[in-house]
């Protein structure tokens, strides 16, 4: 199985605080990291990472970010098909963090909504049947529609992470085998039966503290979180997500207990690491965590 991540990519700059601003309010903080992000771009690094044959396809500015993101995606063990668009900034993201797990996070998407369909599919030229399509929330209405509904005509294996959360994904549902959420975005879509009930096969769902749950018409499993200590949350669930794809797509097996286990313990190692892809388990951690009974 190769995968196919359409999503953004950015520049991640993180910042310590003691505590999250109130409206107005001027605070001090410590500079944690500059790290390469973006929900596309990590959930590819970690399934890259992971051993899969990956491809991420996303959109940079022409500018001095999106030069400094092109060098570093070149260390990672992906393809990249990077569309450049003139006169659009590259995007970025400001992460304010608390020591203790809380964190708020100020995405840029101008340069992952100029990713037009056209570019998006282009970069699906070689997928085949049995092949994984990752998306996220960041793309153009337009452009997720287009990449879903060719994903489900060449038989791949959808799955989707709705964040940020957009009114369109609503009609998306038959498009989509696996949806991937947090408590508080399953929450907003309606809850997990009705995901399912709208034609997703499968719901993994994050709990936070409580771990995390797979759903599917014949039941559900559970799996407890990683104990560890939270030094900084950002992209924990990217982390997971990816991770548990990965599982389940080197065993050639449907995602089961054993995914979501694996994926716990990568996103335990990444809560207890500063940065976003510096953060990750690298490609020899992930061998380790993936060759976990």
């Amino acid at each position: 199985m190769r995968a196919f991540v359409v999503g953004n990519i950015a520049l991640d700059e993180t910042i310590r605080v003691a505590e999250l601003p109130t409206p107005g309010a001027s605070i001090l903080g410590q500079e944690l990291s500059r790290d390469l992000g973006g929900k596309g771009a990590n959930q590819a690094i970690v399934l890259g990472r992971a051993g899969l044959d990956c491809t991420l396809i996303t959109a940079i500015g022409e500018d001095a970010r999106g030069a400094e993101i092109r060098g570093r995606l070149a260390a990672e063990p992906l393809r990249a098909e990077l569309t450049v668009v003139p006169h659009v900034a590259s995007d970025f993201s400001i992460i304010l963090a608390v020591e203790g797990g809380d964190n708020c996070v100020i995405t840029t998407n101008a340069a992952a909504t100029a990713l037009t369909p056209a570019q998006a599919l282009g970069g699906l030229a070689d997928a085949r049947a049995g092949d994984l399509l990752v998306l996220q929330g960041n793309l153009t209405a337009e452009t997720t529609v287009a990449v879903l509904a060719e994903g489900r005509r060449r038989g791949l294996l959808t799955a989707l992470n709705p964040s940020p959360l957009r009114p369109f994904l609503a009609a998306l549902w038959p498009l989509v085998d696996v949806v991937f959420a947090n408590r508080g975005e399953a929450e907003a879509l309606g809850g997990a039966a009705a995901l399912l009930s709208a034609g997703v096969r499968s719901v993994v769902m994050t709990l936070g503290p409580d771990g995390a749950v797979l759903l599917e018409g014949s039941g559900e499993q559970r799996v407890p979180t990683r104990p560890c200590p939270v030094m900084d949350p950002t992209g924990a669930g990217d982390s997971f997500m990816a991770t548990a794809l990965a599982s389940a797509a080197r065993r050639s097996t449907a995602l089961d207990e054993l995914s979501l286990r694996h994926g716990t313990r990568a996103a335990a190692l990444t809560v207890s690491r500063p940065g976003t892809v510096q953060a990750f388990p690298t490609s020899v951690e992930l061998k380790d965590i993936l060759s976990e009974p």
